[in-house]
């Protein structure tokens, strides 16, 4: 998930130099939420990882 936020993030600088801003506005704001969701998700797995007992 984190690949396709940095994908969205390259999109959106690539497009904010050509001058298409509505492609712009809508890549950044894909990146950020899935951004968002690979933290949300990685910090429940740091916590679901340190409960499991060998």
């Amino acid at each position: 998930m984190l690949k396709w936020s940095i994908i969205f993030l390259i999109i959106a600088i690539v497009a904010g130099i050509f001058g298409f801003f509505g492609i712009v506005s809508a890549a950044a704001t894909i990146a950020k939420v899935l951004f968002f969701i690979f933290l949300v998700l990685f910090i429940i797995s740091l916590f679901t990882g340190r409960s499991r007992t060998p």
